[in-house]
């Protein structure tokens, strides 16, 4: 296996990993977000705060998963940029 097919399979593998290290912390803040609006689905407006809060923690929790299928749909034009100097 040559250095640019290797780094390639790698990009790939990384992305995979952020998307299994994204996936169950996605999960548990969608859930955080139902418990607290089926808990507080009275006061919402007295607790804008705090609903802005657990949006934040959902959007903290999609960036691996972003990040992750960014580097397995471009894993070959990051390899193409580390190695642009070497022939295949």
């Amino acid at each position: 296996m040559k250095p640019k097919q290797l780094a390639n399979v790698l990009t790939r593998i990384l992305g995979l990993s952020l998307i299994a290290h994204g996936i169950p912390g996605l999960i548990n803040s969608f859930y955080g977000w139902i418990q607290f609006a089926s808990d507080n689905h009275a006061s919402l407006l007295s607790n804008a705060g705090r609903e802005s809060h657990y949006w934040m923690v959902v959007l903290y929790d999609l960036y691996p998963l972003v990040i992750g299928i960014a580097l397995i749909v471009g894993s070959r034009w990051i390899t193409e940029k580390l190695f642009k100097d070497e022939a295949e």
